[in-house]
């Protein structure tokens, strides 16, 4: 995480008048960190009073139990939550955020609406025995033996994260070929940041699996137009006959474009995005950004500036950023910030950021070194 300290991280942006600031790393700092268990995928919001809210996937750790390695679905994986008053100090032990009945969850991905809503987007993965599999309706999607995807899931708050309503199912779209345990064509679902645009819409980046040997999928614009409660496919984003998108974060320019940040498949790791200019109604072909980096978050920093932030799998392993102008259109030029390259493996990465004040970004992710688990 970056904030001013890289919480793992805090940036500090010392604005200046005259010129563009640079952004300098104060420091790093740990969120959250329990041997017992794998934390991983965090996202973070700023509330109206100025909490900060650290939401995350925590299961098992399996080492723990003498298994030879945590994988990234678990039967007993839960989100969870913690909390902060100035970025720095957290709640702890974390709050449950959601346990879902049939599934373990992934990826809690917040989104602070204007109004105090709190929307949480996740999806998850069903455990079958072998018998159950057997009898399941084609085609589905197995993690490893037994572990099936159920697709997407959400949850509504109106009071600060104290209390969720849901789970609620988004819809199903027309490119997505898979189908859930019980048959039935899989809810949409995604990683990566919704966004409200400045008419009150919210938008929403979804993949689908179009193709599943080799598995291959494209990605694909959701909205709603009553804060959540209801979404209406508007537009496909990215798809390729044989590149994947999936994990897609998305960010409104001051002109008012969509760009759709996004993970790739069978390009090298390559960063991607996708544009939108006429409020999401269509997008332009995909484009490389011309780094490599999985998956990405874009923050607009106090002076319309976008911090981008993303993963670096390869060595050395961490974490890395970006600064753009405030429309998005040097990403391949802006200069590559390592906010982290002392990651003891490629277990790591997905940040989210949030501005905590006029000078200092939290930067979340999570992170492993040698001989530890994976902590926020």
């Amino acid at each position: 995480m970056i904030p001013l300290r890289l919480a793992f991280g805090l940036l500090l942006f010392p604005w200046i008048a005259t010129a563009a600031p640079a952004a300098r790393k104060v420091r790093d700092l740990e969120i959250y960190a329990d041997p017992k268990f794998h934390a991983a995928f965090p996202s973070v919001i700023r509330r109206p009073d100025g909490e900060v809210i650290v939401a995350f996937r925590r299961a098992p750790n399996r080492l723990a139990f003498g298994e030879a390695k945590n994988n990234h679905v678990d039967p007993n994986s839960q989100l969870v939550l913690v909390r902060s008053s100035d970025g720095q100090t957290w709640t702890s032990p974390p709050e449950l955020l959601h346990a879902h009945a049939l599934v373990g969850s992934q990826d809690p991905c917040l989104l602070q609406l204007r109004d105090g809503t709190v929307l949480c987007m996740s999806y998850g993965w069903a455990f079958l025995r072998p018998d159950g599999v057997a009898k399941l309706a084609a085609p589905f999607l197995q993690n490893y033996p037994g572990s099936i995807f159920s697709g997407g899931y959400y949850l509504r708050s109106t009071d600060g994260g104290r209390s969720w309503a849901g789970p609620l199912t988004p819809p199903h779209i027309t490119p997505e070929i898979l189908r859930d345990p019980y048959g039935k064509p899989l809810p949409a679902y995604n990683r990566g940041a919704l966004v409200e645009a400045g008419d009150g819409r919210l938008h929403w980046v979804v993949a689908a699996t179009e193709n599943l040997s080799p598995h291959r999928s494209s990605t694909h614009l959701l909205s709603s137009t009553d804060r959540g409660q209801s979404w209406t496919y508007t537009a496909a984003v990215a798809a390729d006959p044989i590149a994947s998108f999936n994990e897609t974060s998305l960010h409104v320019t001051p002109r008012g474009d969509l760009v759709a940040f996004l993970r790739s498949e069978r390009l090298g790791d390559e960063a991607c995005f996708a544009r939108s200019t006429d409020g999401g109604r269509t997008f332009q072909p995909w484009q490389r950004l011309g780094f490599r980096g999985h998956p990405l978050h874009a923050l607009r920093l106090p002076d319309d500036r976008v911090l981008l932030t993303y993963g670096y799998r390869h060595p050395p392993y961490g974490i890395r950023a970006r600064i753009l102008n405030p429309e998005c259109t040097d990403a391949a030029d802006a200069p590559e910030i390592i906010l982290r390259a002392d990651g003891g493996t490629t277990d790591l990465g997905y940040p989210w950021s949030v501005q905590l004040d006029a000078t200092r970004v939290l930067v979340t992710y999570y992170f492993n070194t040698p001989g530890r688990v994976p902590f926020i």
